[in-house]
């Protein structure tokens, strides 16, 4: 794909490919997404797998978690099947394998969990205080649209949600104080589908939007990095509670540890009024040249 791909209508664009094409009960068929560098964008194939499983279970019965690996790279051109294996179905839990393969190699890993609604416990954690508002924040595209690079301009363009750091991005250039923590304001630039399957994938696809952020910004890193070379190794999330596209969602992240070219990062997306909608864990790689 050329950058002339860029959608007009970029949430259009995430139903479309969010919309899998069913080969037979358990087998199904998605179509890529334009970016810059050709490569699968990460919370595309992991929203599409949750949609694969999603579909071979009851619409009663929402998923409540998954647990994920990107084992390679995936092309853009190229048409990702999604097999789905039906481990269980019990009185109140189902659970589903997917597995993700291009050319017939395996791209991508998940087992998710579905669970019917019940009540019970209930206890969460408080959203953060004293943040700045997301319509008091500058958003990617104004940040970015002085600039004319296929990475910019997937950020400030090709992107459903908008997204607004409560501190200084770190697009182009390192933070000014290191801190191993973050917290980024998003919402759909235009009206998403308010079903439930499309929402937590939605919610997915976009948690694997910046999460990495919180280790770099802790050393000094950008995205503009001089030979900076990042992908994502795992994903995990669990889902507490429903998701509200129609204001915005603040996406709180934390990094606890990097070593070995490797760091992990954990987040918590909240509903604006504070409700905690998921807890997200997921593990990149972050090769820098001087520290090699």
């Amino acid at each position: 794909m050329q950058e002339s791909n860029i959608p007009t209508d970029p949430v259009a664009d995430l139903l479309r490919i969010l919309n899998l094409e069913q080969q037979d009960d358990t087998t199904f068929l998605g179509q890529s997404q334009w970016m810059p560098h050709g490569r699968v964008f990460g919370g595309q194939v992991l929203s599409q797998a949750l949609v694969a499983a999603s579909l071979t279970v009851v619409d009663t019965r929402p998923a409540h978690s998954l647990h994920s690996y990107f084992l390679r790279a995936g092309e853009v051109d190229l048409p990702i099947s999604f097999e789905v294996d039906v481990l269980r179905d019990g009185r109140s839990f189902s659970a589903r394998r997917v597995q993700a393969s291009q050319n017939g190699k395996a791209i991508f890993s998940m087992i998710a969990s579905f669970q019917d609604p019940s009540p019970g416990l209930t206890h969460s954690d408080d959203i953060p205080k004293d943040i700045p508002s997301p319509e008091s924040l500058p958003s990617a595209a104004s940040l970015l649209e002085a600039f004319d690079h296929p990475a910019t301009n997937y950020w400030a363009k090709a992107r459903p949600f908008d997204l607004r750091h409560t501190s200084e991005p770190i697009y182009l250039q390192p933070a000014k104080n290191a801190t191993p923590n973050q917290a980024i304001w998003f919402k759909p630039i235009s009206p998403l589908i308010t079903e439930t399957t499309i929402e937590l994938a939605a919610l997915a696809y976009a948690s694997d939007y910046s999460i990495l952020e919180s280790i770099m910004r802790n050393h000094g890193i950008s995205w503009a990095h001089k030979g900076l070379s990042s992908a994502s190794l795992d994903h995990a999330m669990w889902f507490h509670a429903k998701p509200d596209f129609s204001d915005w969602m603040l996406y709180q992240q934390h990094s606890p540890a990097a070593q070995n070219n490797r760091g992990l990062a954990t987040g918590k997306i909240f509903n604006r009024d504070g409700t905690l909608v998921a807890s997200v864990a997921q593990e990149g790689m972050l090769r820098i040249p001087e520290y090699s």
